[in-house]
């Protein structure tokens, strides 16, 4: 029912991605994340990867990497790296819980940046592997 649910970002992260086919990027389903990924995409953005629904458009060669959380960033802790396909997968997760309103929840707890509740999470569920949803747990 989630896939289902957030269909409509899915369907626009799956558009941009089949661009990027024609620039060179390869595109794999993941069944542990639930979501087709495009890696190699040619796009410098804020991070290595941007989830869209079911779908995650990573720059970097590989999904299977490590990012340095947030936090860790925006210099309020030394954290080791995380698992950036963990962190997308929390995303993904986050999508299907949200649908069609996970974006304009996203953008308004303040988008690409540490004070995100929903990166925090994210960068949580990469750690820990648990504690993906970003406000009362009332999901694992």
């Amino acid at each position: 029912m989630g896939a289902l649910w957030t269909l409509p970002n899915t369907l626009a992260g799956s558009l941009l991605g089949l661009l990027f086919l024609l620039l060179g990027a390869r595109v794999r389903w993941r069944g542990d994340l639930w979501a087709w990924v495009f890696e190699g995409v040619p796009w410098r953005g804020p991070g290595g990867a941007i989830t869209f629904g079911n779908t995650v458009l990573c720059t970097l060669p590989s999904l299977d990497t490590t990012c340095r959380t947030y936090a860790h960033r925006a210099g309020q802790c030394i954290e080791p790296p995380v698992s950036l396909a963990l962190h997308e997968r929390a995303h993904v997760l986050q999508y299907m819980a949200l649908g069609p309103f996970f974006l304009p929840a996203y953008l308004l707890c303040g988008g690409v940046s540490v004070r995100n509740v929903f990166e925090r999470a994210a960068d949580r569920y990469a750690r820990e592997q648990r504690g993906w949803w970003p406000f009362a747990a009332p999901f694992p």
